[in-house]
């Protein structure tokens, strides 16, 4: 990479002066960070950095004296256009436009892989992230808050895909809870098929405003709990709504994030509804550990180990 290429170029002119093997130089240039308050240096050397020892004329000298004396040794080349000291560091500006000409021929040769197959990320080890983003409520339109974590989750992402590192995207649906009760409710009596069908998130989201128009409705409400308890029960007619409901969703949002080049749903979907399968094979266990003493009724938050 260009970089790579300029530090060495850096380290050769160092290594006549120092009297040091540029290997040994080239850990110690760094790229100064990009940012507004930056001036012309692309590089540094830090004075600090180099072995004491290395030249007599820089030991028990302060940094600032050092670098100056060593600046003065450099002289500007065909890859170096100016030379300068800050606080215990040389630093070096890259010919402007050798800079320009290097890093496009970079991008034009490596393409989509710029940037990935540089030496000052061959050391580092690859490692195993978990990218979480968006995790909208199924039942509910795509809005402008999902859309910036969207956008940064991608990012990262990628980011991390390009680097080499193992890299699992999940989108946490939020698929289950007491309000599908209430959808469940409202779409019987204010849901139309063929709406469902040819905008499903705006339908969905209408018939949820209708519903939620009379939350005191104490019928309303005992219905909706009915309709969410039969959903933990795994009844038949109540889950093929919900997942009529959630399909409809997902491709809904798969049709948004595809706009947008994402791949939102290419690994994980975390589903709630799996916490009764989970709560009820628990139940014969912990009734096991209370008749064993090693644990009391589920309603008290304590344990007897």
């Amino acid at each position: 990479m260009a970089a790579c290429a300029f530090r060495r170029s850096i380290a050769r002119q160092l290594s006549e002066v120092l009297d040091l093997p540029p290997e040994n130089l080239i850990k110690s240039i760094s790229a100064v960070p990009v940012s507004r308050k930056r001036h012309n240096a692309d590089f540094q050397l830090s004075i600090a950095s180099i072995e004491e020892g290395s030249s007599s004329d820089y030991v028990a000298q302060d940094l600032q004296l050092r670098a100056q004396k060593l600046a003065e040794k450099l002289k500007c080349d065909a890859v170096v256009s100016e030379i300068s000291t800050g606080p215990g560091t040389v630093n070096f500006t890259i010919n402007r436009e050798l800079l320009a000409k290097t890093v496009l021929q970079q991008v034009l040769k490596d393409g989509t892989q710029y940037g990935t197959k540089s030496e000052l990320f061959s050391t580092v080890p690859k490692q195993k992230a978990v990218v979480e983003f968006s995790s909208p409520n199924i039942a509910k339109k795509f809005h402008i808050g999902h859309l910036r974590s969207t956008i940064i989750g991608n990012f990262i992402a990628n980011l991390k895909v390009a680097l080499g590192h193992e890299v699992t995207r999940i989108n946490y649906l939020g698929d289950w809870g007491m309000q599908f009760g209430l959808l469940g409710v409202g779409f019987q009596q204010f849901g139309d098929k063929e709406k469902l069908k040819s905008s499903p998130l705006q339908h969905l989201s209408e018939v949820y405003v209708q519903i939620n128009k009379a939350p005191a409705d104490e019928n309303t409400k005992k219905l909706a709990k009915d309709f969410f308890r039969k959903l933990e029960e795994h009844d038949e007619q109540a889950l093929s709504l919900w997942k009529e409901f959630r399909d409809f969703s997902i491709k809904e949002y798969t049709r948004i994030y595809k706009v947008q080049t994402i791949h939102a749903f290419s690994q994980q979907r975390l589903q709630y509804h799996l916490l009764y399968t989970v709560t009820s094979r628990m139940e014969p266990v912990a009734q096991h550990l209370m008749g064993e003493l090693c644990a009391i009724d589920h309603e008290i938050t304590t344990m007897n180990l």
